[in-house]
């Protein structure tokens, strides 16, 4: 496990800090209101409301609002294990597919539980130098724990030399 990363979770569950990492690493997750419902070295569960600004003409959730949660939520757990780590390491969305299932509208948790496997990655790219690409799956459920989509997501990260 990266020995920063307790540091790392320590700002992104402060709200206030939280809220300008954002502004400062993605602005763009700021303005949707996305927010982290838990977080620990093994899962991270994204929030995010229908509203607004985030629908689509339908009145639903628009698809590239539930990507960015969909994504924060793996990318957390790559963020968590690679912060001020030594030596440096890269990561990288290279893929995305999705199943959309059924009409996002209210509060969507994305939750992805794949901390373990993240961390097996980034440990055999320290250790060998080679690029290792991985999937990660984020789950969005609504408020009555239904699936409204589901995101796989390929990461690649590679020890910088």
């Amino acid at each position: 496990m990266n020995p920063h990363f307790n540091r790392f979770k320590n700002i992104i569950t402060n709200p206030i800090q939280f809220k300008f990492f954002l502004l400062s690493k993605l602005p763009a997750a700021f303005f949707a209101g996305l927010s982290i419902q838990e977080f620990t070295t093994t899962k991270s569960v994204v929030r995010v409301k229908h509203s607004w600004f985030t629908q689509n003409p339908f009145r639903s959730m628009y698809f590239a609002v539930e990507a960015m949660a969909a994504e924060m939520a793996s990318g957390m757990l790559v963020f968590g294990q690679v912060y001020k780590r030594q030596p440096a390491i890269s990561m990288l969305v290279v893929k995305m597919e999705v199943d959309f299932v059924k009409k996002a509208t209210g509060v969507i948790l994305f939750t992805c539980d794949e901390g373990e496997k993240i961390q097996e990655q980034i440990n055999q790219s320290i250790q060998d130098g080679e690029a290792k690409t991985f999937i990660c799956t984020s789950t969005g459920k609504n408020e009555l724990n239904e699936t409204v989509a589901v995101f796989n997501i390929t990461w690649s990260v590679k020890a910088k030399k």
